[in-house]
């Protein structure tokens, strides 16, 4: 396997575990016990939906980037260009002075920088792996 093979490898290994525990997460704060929702705090519903429901989409890109595909590497993107769009929404509500919680922020920050990375070494990948962008 090539060293760059091994680097897909890897981003898919982060990006299934990020996903799943993406899910566990937003799941226990969006259907878990009244205890589980009222820890969140100041959650923004629309950034809970969306890195809910963005979990799977981690999943599923995961799995096509460990087998070589394509759809994975725009997958990929879209997730990232996804991420950025409601960073930029959650700004908007931030300066509108609604209620958040500061782990939101650091946790939207790390979302985009993973997936950044994500982007940049499956769009390094062999031309096979990314032969439809």
């Amino acid at each position: 396997m090539q060293s760059r093979s091994w680097g897909l490898v890897t981003v898919a290994a982060i990006a299934v575990l990020f996903g799943a525990l993406t899910i566990v997460s937003g799941g226990r704060a969006l259907f878990g016990t009244a205890e589980a929702r009222a820890a969140v705090g100041d959650a923004v519903p629309f950034v809970l939906w969306f890195n809910f429901l963005a979990g799977f989409a981690y999943v599923v890109a995961s799995v096509g980037l460990f087998f070589r595909q394509p759809w994975a590497v725009q997958l990929s993107v879209a997730i990232l260009f996804a991420t950025i769009f409601v960073m930029i929404a959650f700004a908007a509500h931030l300066l509108l002075g609604g209620a958040y919680e500061m782990r939101t922020v650091a946790a939207m920050s790390l979302r985009t920088v993973v997936w950044g990375i994500i982007v940049a070494v499956a769009l390094r990948a062999p031309a096979g792996a990314r032969s439809l962008i």
